[in-house]
């Protein structure tokens, strides 16, 4: 009889997190910048789930914060700087992106990231020496907490007060379809090709049903 081959144990935090850019860079001055994409790949043979923290998360928005990642694929997770204030020039926030398999919780492994606002990219400060550099990040995020991100992916929808013109149009399609003749009716001077069948109408009033309860306290 053939063994199935079953993947070894993986130690908690031990799992390499491959991420690209180590480092994001944002400039107030420039407004495509505001929005950079972290890429997490997935070289195993095996699915992975993912989590971003941040330290200064009132200062971001991230896009999709939890996910998944296929086996030898990759996703990309979009930030948004949300806070371009002169009082943030300089400092360094950091990301962690938290990887662990699907039907696990223990984090497999995790990588940091750092990002800054800076005022203009033809004001680049003077490069310090690595060696500078490394121990003052090292001082900035020894105490450092990670929080969840969840409380702004909601951000991008449209804020309640009124149905969106989608929603609108929605409603009038589930009306005309309703209005349209039914497959197999003969005194109808409309093309057959527009009748509809009973299952498509009862589709249509059962969405339009929710809709108008939805919506009735907006528009009726």
């Amino acid at each position: 009889m053939q063994q199935q081959h079953r993947q070894p144990e993986l130690v908690e935090g031990s799992l390499p997190v491959f991420v690209f850019p180590t480092e994001l860079v944002f400039y107030a001055d420039e407004q495509t910048s505001h929005k950079q994409v972290l890429t997490l790949y997935n070289p195993y043979e095996f699915a992975l789930k993912f989590k971003v923290l941040c330290t200064a998360p009132n200062k971001y928005t991230v896009v999709d914060s939890t996910g998944a990642v296929k086996p030898q694929c990759c996703v990309d997770i979009v930030i948004r700087h949300r806070d371009v204030r002169a009082c943030h020039y300089g400092v360094y926030d950091k990301f962690r992106l938290q990887v662990s398999e699907q039907s696990q919780r223990k984090a497999l492994g995790r990588k940091e990231v750092t990002a800054t606002l800076r005022p203009s990219a033809s004001q680049e400060p003077p490069s310090p020496r690595p060696h500078d550099e490394e121990h003052r990040l090292k001082e900035q995020f020894t105490d450092s907490e990670f929080f969840e991100q969840t409380a702004f992916q909601t951000e991008s929808r449209p804020v309640a007060g009124g149905p969106s013109l989608l929603t609108v149009l929605l409603g009038l399609v589930c009306m005309a379809a309703l209005m349209l003749p039914t497959l197999g009716e003969q005194e109808s001077t409309v093309p057959v090709y527009l009748h509809l069948s009973v299952n498509k109408k009862l589709v249509a009033a059962y969405v339009l049903g929710k809709w108008k309860r939805k919506h009735s306290k907006i528009i009726f």
